[in-house]
């Protein structure tokens, strides 16, 4: 890093990912984690909520009995709301509180009144999961004020951050209860936004004619919309994390944020020396399970591709990948190539005669070869229609194969049992064909292990690539496909083409790809982005002491 860091006495980071891997904000917070620790050793707490329990603990969580003993002896919290602190199982092992926050419920009218009359947050037509966010948050708040009284915060630069609008009720609580703490508010994707591509919409077109208010009344996302406009706007500092997202930001929330871009952290990935190993290992393991799944061995040399994250249907593009897949059958390739959806689902068990099948180590015809586990709601699944619908059907002489895999890989899926980036390492290729992404981790998490990806104009990962590298895959590992509102098909033809040409090159061409893929990632980390946070550290407390008059 080439900036000299603002001095920080005590940062606060709470998010509903902490210890709780639900997405990318998981994979931003845990990462970032270590070069905060270089930064700021043990002054740094995240903080996240305490939804586990005897029979179903975080494996994400170490607790400690004497970190912070002092502060917990004397704590005082409201009845209901209870602390587990201990250490985040990431690199950096930083300082990591779990919240329970049950007894927030109780006095939610209350909070909700003050916010109205203090920020004019509506939470009249709050519905879902607002109140459990809004519930997390307030206790959020609660345990920085608890910390703060007991450490004393006098003359001291204490900055307490606040990720997504899950958390914002804290950041409005901060604000009113301890004026001195600086805030910073980070919207990794604006909810009026992820709702209007969500339904349908065209976002990028039109963009300049949405008034944020209008449209969340039109979409009955009204609190939520509401609770995210009152942070983004009396945060200390607002950011987000590409320009794609800002200009969505200023528009529907009317302020303008700091871009912070997301890095990650090459201790993710195996060593030099491990490596082809862990490639190895995680072929097999593919090729295993989807050859159980299909009923007969895959060649050794099949290409993998995948894709992966949220199930977003539109959002994440997996209709484009789908639709690109399908149209590679028409292309003529060297190898029998496998496509992954791997997109966690409303999944059930595991399918009993694949589990058996691995366990036997036998190759027979199974029904529905196209799919790893059971589905709740099999018959209204996007995905599994879609798979059905295109007419994949994995037989013997197909060139293209395709199996869904529609559950969290943490290791014990009962098919696989490899954690995603065990998995990951075996891939040829991966494709993010994002319509509303505003980073894009997975692509960047692909580049970092050295697979090629394929994403869009519409992904901040894929826009900081552009203005990064050359757009091809020799120069750069990176395809960024040109998507927009009405161009579906070309950009399908333009990733199935892209696809194609990967399956038919050369090991020398691959081995240089694999290279620029892997220097592409290193530009990316932490040692560099996190000059960006420290500038908004400074921007907020710069904030904090204008309004307290230092």
């Amino acid at each position: 890093m080439n900036k000299t860091p603002e001095k920080v006495d005590l940062l606060f980071e709470t998010s509903w990912e902490v210890c709780n891997k639900i997405g990318g904000i998981y994979t931003v917070l845990s990462t970032k984690a270590k070069t905060l620790q270089d930064l700021y050793k043990d002054k740094t707490i995240f903080i996240g909520p305490d939804v586990w329990s005897e029979d179903n603990p975080s494996p994400y969580f170490t607790p400690s009995r004497t970190i912070l003993k002092e502060w917990k002896a004397q704590a005082n919290l409201p009845e209901g709301v209870s602390v587990r602190v201990g250490r985040w199982n990431v690199p950096g092992k930083p300082i990591a509180m779990l919240v329970k926050f049950d007894g927030m419920y109780a006095v939610k009218d209350q909070l909700y009144a003050r916010m109205w009359d203090l920020y004019k947050v509506d939470s009249l037509h709050a519905y879902g999961d607002y109140d459990e966010g809004c519930a997390f948050a307030h206790a959020a708040g609660v345990v920085i004020e608890s910390i703060c009284d007991f450490v004393g915060i006098r003359d001291k630069n204490v900055i307490a951050h606040f990720d997504e609008w899950t958390t914002a009720m804290g950041l409005l609580y901060v604000k009113d209860r301890l004026p001195s703490v600086a805030t910073i508010f980070t919207t990794h994707a604006t909810c009026i936004g992820r709702s209007i591509c969500g339904n349908g919409k065209p976002l990028y077109d039109y963009l300049r004619g949405y008034d944020g208010d209008q449209m969340a009344r039109e979409l009955n996302m009204e609190s939520k919309h509401s609770l995210e406009k009152a942070a983004a706007q009396n945060a200390d500092c607002f950011t987000t994390v590409s320009e794609i997202t800002a200009i969505e930001c200023e528009q529907l929330l009317q302020r303008r944020p700091v871009v912070t871009p997301n890095g990650f952290e090459q201790n993710f990935v195996p060593a030099k020396s491990k490596f082809k190993q862990a490639r190895q290992a995680a072929r097999e393991t593919l090729l295993n399970a989807a050859s159980t799944t299909v009923g007969y061995k895959l060649p050794d040399d099949t290409f993998i591709i995948a894709t992966s994250g949220r199930c977003e249907y539109r959002n994440k593009g997996i209709d484009m990948y789908l639709e690109a897949v399908a149209r590679l059958r028409e292309q003529k390739l060297s190898k029998t190539v496998l496509a992954f959806v791997m997109v966690p689902a409303w999944v059930g068990e595991p399918r009993e005669d694949i589990a058996s099948g691995l366990a036997s180590k036998r190759k027979k015809q199974l029904p529905d070869p196209v799919i790893t586990h059971m589905l709740h709601n099999y018959d209204q699944d996007p995905i599994n229609c879609s798979i059905h619908d295109i007419g994949f059907a994995n037989g013997k002489t197909d060139n293209v194969k395709v199996i869904y895999v529609p559950c969290y890989l943490n290791g014990a899926d009962g098919i696989f049992n490899k954690a995603y980036y065990d998995l990951l390492i075996g891939m040829d290729a991966t494709v993010f064909p994002s319509y509303y992404e505003p980073w894009g981790y997975t692509p960047l998490e692909s580049v970092a292990f050295g697979v090629p990806t394929i994403t869009t104009t519409l992904s901040g990962f894929g826009q900081w690539v552009l203005a990064t590298e050359d757009n091809t895959f020799e120069e750069s590992g990176v395809n960024v496909v040109a998507r927009g509102d009405y161009n579906f098909d070309e950009a399908s033809d333009r990733i199935s083409k892209a696809i194609a040409f990967l399956v038919n090159s050369g090991e020398a061409s691959i081995e240089r790809i694999h290279k620029s893929a892997m220097a592409t990632a290193s530009k990316a980390a932490w040692s560099y982005f996190i000059k960006y946070y420290v500038e908004a550290f400074e921007m907020a407390l710069q904030s904090a002491a204008d309004r307290n008059g230092n």
